[in-house]
């Protein structure tokens, strides 16, 4: 019998306000908190530091990102070695002068940077004009490897991608974490709203058994301008069911205790990955397949 590998996982789930500095402030209060009730994995929400800055194409939101390392990426760090838990998150990062990216930092519990990913998906639709802030993330699916655990952390568009899931899964990760931002538009709620939601879950839960991982999504809540943002952070175990949800309307920090000596027993299971038909997935890289 495989021994148990527990890690305590905790999703930060937070409305945040125009002061940045509170925002940071709050979240890292969050990750005291985390640690305190035995937290050994932190991850934070899309963008956490700033309210949700692409419902609009406004030039001014640029004054919101930063230069990696910057202060918000140094504090956390901070916040990391303080507590001796790995910290992940998604921030804005100004890259150089007309170039930006949402990007997702891990520290691991010494402060050390041992997780860089740029989103790689970047959605353009009412509200989520992401296109005019983000550039396409140009190093590819990568991991953090930490001290509890290998991570695979995509962010928000990114995990509605099997493709991407896989990727992060085949190069190791046991846990993928999606920091979140995703919410109703206030027109379209009484009609899509349940639909909007259940698909969001079902497309993470899916990952979670096709790869046999661990998956946790951290999103925000409150009403910011045009989107209610509906919470329900959760953590998925690697058959897909979800053993922990937080409420559509709270902050909360979700807490979920990942035995890791799972993942082993599902897969060889339920052994997708041995089956996988690597010889014949070549024309997954085409954009569309015309069909005579």
């Amino acid at each position: 019998m495989t021994q148990a590998r527990n890690v305590n996982l905790a999703l930060v789930q937070m409305a945040c306000s125009r002061d940045k500095q509170a925002n940071l402030d709050k979240a890292v209060e969050r990750i005291a908190e985390s640690a305190k009730g035995g937290a050994n994995i932190v991850c934070l929400q899309e963008v956490f530091n700033t309210r949700y800055p692409c419902q609009t194409e406004d030039h001014a939101n640029f004054d919101l990102a930063e230069e990696i390392p910057g202060p918000t990426s140094i504090r956390l760090q901070k916040a990391a070695k303080a507590h001796g838990v790995v910290v992940t998150c998604s921030i804005f990062e100004r890259r150089t002068h007309g170039l930006y990216h949402n990007t997702a930092l891990t520290f691991d519990v010494d402060g050390e940077m041992v997780g860089f990913y740029r989103k790689m998906h970047i959605p353009d639709d009412p509200l989520y004009f992401e296109k005019f802030y983000f550039t396409p993330g140009d190093l590819g699916f990568t991991v953090a490897k930490t001290k509890y655990a290998c991570l695979g952390v995509g962010i928000c568009w990114d995990q509605w991608y099997p493709e991407a899931a896989r990727l992060f899964a085949l190069r190791g990760a046991e846990i993928l974490l999606y920091p979140t931002a995703i919410g109703w538009i206030h027109a379209e709620r009484e009609e899509f709203g349940t639909t909007q939601h259940d698909s969001w879950e079902t497309a993470m839960r899916s990952h979670a058994i096709a790869n046999g991982v661990f998956v946790g999504a951290a999103n925000r809540v409150g009403t910011e301008d045009g989107l209610q943002f509906w919470g329900a952070s959760f953590v998925a175990d690697p058959n897909g069911e979800v053993v922990r949800r937080a409420s559509y309307d709270q902050e909360e920090v979700v807490l979920a205790e990942c035995d890791l000596a799972k993942l082993d027993a599902v897969r060889t299971h339920w052994p997708f990955l041995r089956d996988r038909r690597v010889d014949a997935y070549c024309e997954l890289t085409q954009r569309y397949i015309a069909v005579p």
